[in-house]
């Protein structure tokens, strides 16, 4: 059995939920909350196989839920499903811990499917939500092999990040303030940057800082 646990504070979406999953042979909802507040004291969450969370709820958000149910039970699949489709909300809820995320929109049986393919290890998305975050995607092409940082490079700019100065990090890795300022201008040429913050953020980004 996939044991499934609602948490919306709209009685009517989360009546009609429950009613359609009670239709399958092999779902069983055994949780039905209002509030992450009432869900997280309840030890049914570490029973529960899938979480239907929305995002806009009272109290405690469902970002704010999604990332603290995932600490109670790590092994819980979590499938967000909300009227809000902008990035603030997607990527908050995905970097909180949720496997899916769902507009409120979704029919009965598509709902159905998205819980049987998170519990095969898929991430159900709605098609808009998953254009959105493959747009994200398009934003950061990888670096062209000419873009590369050399070792140097790399190293003087994980030491910007530390909020090193200019001749601090010229005296840890012995070279000259000039020396310095001459690879930080090609570490800036190279990410397309004018500033350290903006460096560093880039270097984030690609992934090219050792202590990120």
């Amino acid at each position: 059995m996939i044991r499934i646990t609602l948490i919306e504070d709209n009685i009517y979406a989360r009546t009609a939920w429950e009613t359609t999953l009670s239709t399958i042979e092999d779902f069983v909802v055994i949780g039905s909350f209002s509030s992450c507040e009432e869900a997280v004291e309840k030890d049914i969450v570490k029973k529960t196989d899938v979480i239907l969370l929305d995002i806009g709820l009272k109290g405690m958000s469902g970002i704010k839920g999604a990332e603290i149910l995932s600490n109670i039970n790590p092994k819980v699949l979590i499938i967000m499903i909300s009227i809000q489709d902008d990035d603030k909300s997607i990527f908050g809820s995905l970097q909180a811990g949720a496997i899916g995320y769902l507009h409120k929109s979704v029919s009965p049986d598509e709902l159905i499917e998205a819980i049987r393919l998170a519990v095969k290890g898929g991430s159900p998305m709605t098609p808009q939500i998953a254009r959105r975050v493959l747009k994200s995607f398009h934003k950061f092409k990888p670096m062209h092999e000419d873009d590369m940082l050399t070792e140097k490079e790399q190293t003087i700019l994980n030491l910007l990040a530390e909020g090193k100065s200019y001749k601090k990090i010229a005296d840890e890795i012995y070279l000259s303030v000039d020396g310095v300022k001459y690879h930080i201008r090609s570490i800036y040429e190279k990410l397309h940057v004018h500033s350290r913050a903006e460096a560093v953020s880039k270097g984030q980004k690609l992934r090219i800082l050792s202590k990120w």
